[in-house]
């Protein structure tokens, strides 16, 4: 039976948000650029019925499934596999820390509107220099919508719209790409937008050493609170001095009129400090 069908057998869930990955060579994408060797533990978030899964226990030592659904979990159990864990929980509840000893590699097909807390529960915050999550995990592997894969890889070149928060927070503590675009058509029951999937590298060091990394954040935030105004008056509505902005605007040769989304990783980084100085 192929994963159309048995996906139809499933009562899907749609305030879980499931949509089940049913196209085998997405799967085998999945399997072959997580290079899964026999010494690997995987953290699969979100499994569903286990399509990815029953893939993943011929690989790697250890599969640990995180799934919030009862139901799913009844058919997870069914694959048997005496190197697959079944947690029941919410990801965003779950300390990976404390799942096993050594490093992990995430693998995860979740759903579309958390994708952001996840990624912040994975990798943590730019402040958050000592996640315990993040420090345990080498890899991660998601599938995402489309449009959110785009905002994770974009730049300050990007169109306006992709470039954000969400870009920092991806890129800050991981290295970002996307490996595959994957259509509505590889899915069970078909969502309603396009997906692709996403690799990130996770870091030993932030992107950028700093004086105050909440003080960065604070930057960031307040550059991209109101995407229609310049960064002097977005950063005046964040709370930082009149003087301290034009003062550190002008050292670093940024018209006061330029836009959030025009400024690079690195260049946020500068006027942070730039601000902290001149406050």
């Amino acid at each position: 039976m192929n994963y159309y069908e048995r996906a139809k057998f499933f009562r899907t869930k749609k305030r879980l948000g499931q949509n089940f990955l049913i196209n085998g060579e997405i799967i085998r994408e999945i399997i072959d650029n997580a290079k899964i060797s026999p010494e690997d533990t995987i953290v699969e978030i979100g499994p569903g019925v286990g399509f990815v899964t029953e893939q993943l226990v011929k690989y790697a030592k250890q599969i640990i499934a995180i799934e919030l659904d009862e139901e799913a979990i009844k058919e997870l159990e069914k694959l048997n596999a005496p190197n697959l864990k079944i947690i029941h929980a919410d990801i965003l509840k779950t300390d990976l820390s404390t799942l096993c000893d050594g490093k992990i590699k995430v693998v995860a097909n979740i759903p579309y509107y958390i994708t952001s807390p996840i990624i912040a529960h994975l990798l943590g915050e730019v402040d958050d220099l000592n996640n315990k999550n993040r420090n345990k995990i080498t890899e991660i592997i998601l599938m995402v919508q489309e449009e959110v894969a785009r905002r994770m890889v974009a730049d300050e070149n990007s169109p306006a719209k992709q470039y954000g928060l969400l870009t920092i927070l991806s890129q800050f503590w991981a290295d970002v790409e996307i490996f595959k675009l994957v259509g509505r058509k590889s899915f069970y029951p078909a969502p309603k937008v396009n997906s692709a999937l996403v690799k990130l590298v996770v870091k030993n060091k932030p992107k950028l050493e700093l004086s105050d990394y909440s003080h960065f954040r604070k930057t960031v935030k307040a550059a991209f609170s109101q995407r229609r105004k310049n960064i002097k008056n977005c950063l005046l509505n964040g709370g930082f001095t009149r003087d301290s902005i034009i003062n550190a605007l002008s050292k670093l040769g940024i018209n006061e009129n330029t836009r959030g989304e025009k400024l690079s990783i690195e260049t946020f980084g500068k006027l942070s400090e730039a601000l902290r100085e001149t406050n």
